[in-house]
């Protein structure tokens, strides 16, 4: 029987200090593939040494790239060029990685030699169809297993063509992936979303030297170019500040500071979305590292509201709804989430999993097939399944600073894959949590 890992929240606490929560996990990834792509040697410094980017990392090793580190968070990638990757003599192992998988897909699309992509039971489980659609509309050679799932086989050696993609949904992935086989592809490529998601990949682009168009909702790249190395200082990941933003929130006299912070404005719903609950969030300190908006977040204890949150929020602050819920439960009134059905395929049902666990610690909340209707009210102790899924175990966690009782949260390996220093930064800011582990 494999070791688990429980979490156990002692009520109580407090959220006093100053911390710099890990790196973001979006920026480490590309930082290694087009450091890896680009001719010349680049240096990142503040990379996430969680288990999904250090998956991108042995791959590019696996597909012929020299990298040393990561070394507290500096890595040096020795670029090989646009055409130098090398085939891999085994399957690409990405762990828990849908951002690696996805991304990949598209890169690898346009090489000469085959890969096949692999992860585990949860990565296994998650839909890949969606990058599949467009790459085959390029011309690219991808099969996956008859789920529309991993693992993925390419076969390479296509010459893929430039495609004007209209996104049926709204997904960084996927627009990510359509652009980096783009790079590969003969004549132009645009991506045209239905709302907006992230843009680190198109920044990134740029700050290694691509050209890439922006027109309103439509990103575009023409194939064939070329990047060139450059220093890549990745901010920290607001999607794991969004914990400590929570935590600052709902426990009294609180006051921390977060120290450079991602602020991508295609990033900031979180942000929205607690301010306008009520939350005293202060922007300090804004600036611009390496084409992306960096800031000092200082927040302290308010009262917070329940709101009906505004759908042009969601695809903002996909990732941070686990703690918004926790939010939500602590807030006065009722809260309503609608036009977010795509949480429940992430790592876990998002929407039923945290209905479940708000539940099992007393809080009267329903799931809805694309959100969640939650009550306002006051957490006890209990006892609830993460599932393997890293936001869940963390925004429990967060939970605890307001619970009469110990919350036990099972199934917590996977904190390791976003934020492995979580439970260190937790408990300094003065959050009563530990992690035991159980067979």
């Amino acid at each position: 029987m494999s070791k688990q890992v429980t979490f156990f929240t002692e009520p109580g606490g407090s959220c006093q200090g100053a911390i710099r929560v890990a790196g973001d996990k979006s920026i480490s990834h590309r930082s290694i593939m087009l450091g890896s792509l680009a001719k010349g040697t680049t240096e990142v410094t503040g990379f996430l040494e969680g288990e999904d980017a250090l998956a991108t990392l042995k791959a590019f090793k696996a597909l012929g790239v020299k990298i040393e580190g990561p070394d507290q968070g500096k890595v040096t990638i020795h670029g090989v060029g646009m055409g130098g990757l090398k085939a891999p003599t085994q399957d690409l192992n990405l762990g828990n990685s849908g951002t690696s998988m996805r991304l990949l897909s598209g890169l690898l699309s346009g090489q000469p030699f085959a890969s096949k992509l692999t992860g585990d039971h949860s990565l296994s489980g998650r839909p890949m169809k969606r990058v599949i659609d467009p790459l085959l509309l390029m011309g690219a050679n991808i099969d996956s297993n008859e789920m529309g799932t991993a693992p993925l086989f390419l076969r390479g050696g296509e010459s893929l063509k430039g495609i004007d993609y209209d996104m049926p949904m709204a997904s960084a992935q996927v627009k990510s992936c359509v652009l980096l086989a783009g790079l590969y592809a003969e004549g132009q490529t645009s991506v045209t979303e239905p709302a907006p998601t992230r843009d680190h990949t198109e920044r990134m682009l740029q700050g290694f030297g691509y050209e890439v168009k922006r027109e309103g909702a439509t990103v575009t790249l023409q194939g064939g170019g070329e990047l060139t190395a450059c220093n890549v200082d990745v901010p920290s990941d607001i999607s794991s500040a969004a914990f400590f933003l929570v935590a600052g929130s709902i426990t009294p006299n609180a006051s921390l500071t977060l120290s450079h912070v991602g602020m991508n404005p295609t990033r900031i719903g979180v942000i929205n979305i607690l301010q306008q609950m009520g939350a005293d969030i202060t922007v300090e300190n804004a600036r611009e590292v390496g084409g992306e908006p960096v800031a000092d977040l200082v927040v302290k204890h308010a009262p917070l509201k329940g709101i009906q949150i505004p759908e042009d929020q969601v695809p903002l602050a996909i990732d941070e709804f686990p703690v918004i819920f926790i939010a939500a439960a602590c807030a006065e009134g009722q809260t309503v989430l609608t036009g977010a059905e795509e949480l429940r395929v992430k790592e876990s049902d998002r929407i039923q999993v945290m209905a479940d666990g708000l539940v099992a610690c007393g809080i009267n909340a329903t799931a809805t097939p694309d959100g969640m209707i939650i009550e306002g009210g006051q957490l006890t102790g209990g006892k609830l399944d993460s599932h393997g899924d890293h936001r869940i175990a963390m925004a429990f966690t967060v939970a605890g600073l307001q619970a009469t009782g110990v919350i036990e949260i099972a199934d917590c390996d996977n904190v390791n894959t976003s934020f492995p220093d979580f439970i260190a930064l937790a408990n300094q800011v003065g959050i009563n949590v530990s992690a035991k582990e159980v067979s």
